[in-house]
């Protein structure tokens, strides 16, 4: 017997039919003996749709109100997936965050989760019962219903999972597992049957959109299996795992497992710096304090006396609040223009290969330039290499380095 979380996103809920299918899944997983929890998200585009209704009804709309209005889409397919294993006879029941309770912190619309409280699921295990858990909430100190933030289902399963001590936590989603890069971009991507958990976390912040980041750091940190699987077809799914257990796994270490791109960043320079210390301090403080996440920084090296140039990059969807917050303090700051592009893409090569096979990052930068593509910026860490180039580049550049790497399925025949 094993204990299992099994969380279904909003394409897997959206509609009734889809909701039996899920049903159908779940009750596969009971009878072959497993103590089941499934946590679920809204139905596809239902988030959307009740973010907007907040926002018609006033542009400043309180943010303990949004969160009651937003978390209502997961009780909807809660409520719904534990009537239809029921009406297949199955004990099954609902439980909502605060039932639980799955105890947060009172950041609204952004909340982490502090503690979970596994009796109540404990005592429906011993009845045989299933527990259906809406994803995305929790229960703030005040009593009142607290969001994790958009893509906060796959932390919530995973923090149940951790909870509840199961044997693993699955995400069932629209695609089969983690792919070398995006099929539909390369279509000779591989399916990878492991990756570990330092790859996914590289590859989910660097574009790639199986799991949100959160939750793979959360399940890095408990050490808590994750299986990627298809809730459309029935084929073996990716194992997210800690690196030491790929040889458990009968794999070998690949140089690079993946190779990701990301269309959602806009880069910033900032021209005529003094040439001064706390230069870098007066510019990046008030990003951080207004909640604007800083990737990819490039300064030019000024000889004595001269002015620099400061290039970084930030969300593509903070552009605007970035560039206003600069404009703002140009006087402090000290810098005599400010030039915007948002016509960039972020390419980048993941792999745990890389700590012990120097030149990877020469491969990466000669393939490249043999196409005649710029590099914008470069940022490093200890397993991702991503460069910063035009656009209109990014499908290419992503086939040449899939290429590269050696990462193409052969082709039969």
């Amino acid at each position: 017997m094993a204990r299992i979380v099994m969380k279904f996103g909003g394409t897997s809920m959206a509609g009734i039919e889809r909701i039996r299918h899920v049903a159908s899944l779940v009750k596969r997983e009971v009878e072959a003996g497993n103590q089941v929890a499934v946590v679920v998200s809204a139905m596809a585009g239902e988030t959307d749709r009740l973010i907007q209704f907040c926002r018609e009804a006033s542009s400043l709309y309180d943010a303990r109100e949004y969160d009651v209005v937003v978390a209502s889409g997961e009780q909807v397919t809660s409520g719904l997936l534990a009537i239809t294993l029921q009406g297949m006879g199955l004990n099954a029941r609902s439980y909502m965050g605060w039932q639980l309770p799955i105890r947060t912190t009172t950041a609204h619309s952004a909340a982490l989760i502090d503690e979970i409280d596994v009796e109540v699921l404990e005592a429906a295990f011993e009845q045989g019962g299933v527990a259906v858990i809406p994803g995305f909430q929790g229960v703030a100190a005040d009593g009142s219903v607290a969001t994790l933030g958009r893509g906060g289902s796959d932390t919530s399963a995973v923090a149940i999972a951790a909870a509840m001590k199961a044997d693993r936590c699955d995400i069932y989603t629209d695609v089969d597992g983690v792919y070398t890069t995006d099929p539909r971009i390369v279509p000779r991507a591989r399916k990878l049957p492991v990756v570990t958990y330092e790859e996914m976390l590289e590859l989910a912040s660097v574009g790639a959109k199986v799991l949100q980041t959160r939750s793979v750091g959360l399940a890095m940190r408990e050490n808590m299996p994750i299986k990627v699987l298809s809730s459309f077809e029935d084929r073996p799914g990716t194992m997210i795992v800690a690196d030491s257990e790929i040889e458990e796994h009968g794999m070998e270490r690949q140089l690079i497992t993946g190779v990701a791109h990301d269309k959602n960043e806009a880069l910033i320079t900032l021209m005529g710096l003094p040439n001064t210390p706390g230069e870098a301090a007066a510019i990046f403080a008030p990003m951080a304090e207004a909640g604007i996440n800083v990737d990819m920084i490039v300064q030019s090296v000024p000889r004595a006396g001269e002015k620099t140039d400061m290039t970084f990059t930030v969300p593509r969807a903070s552009l605007a609040q970035a560039a206003d917050i600069l404009e703002r303090l140009k006087d402090k700051i000290g810098f005599s223009e400010m030039l915007t592009d948002t016509a960039v893409s972020k390419i980048s090569i993941v792999g745990v290969g890389m700590r012990s096979n120097p030149g990877v990052a020469a491969t990466m930068f000669q393939t490249l330039a043999d196409r005649q593509i710029n590099i914008l910026a470069i940022t490093t860490s200890e397993i991702k290499v991503s460069v910063l180039i035009h656009e209109d580049y990014t499908e290419l550049a992503v086939r040449v380095l899939h290429t590269a790497y050696g990462l193409d399925q052969d082709v039969e025949g």
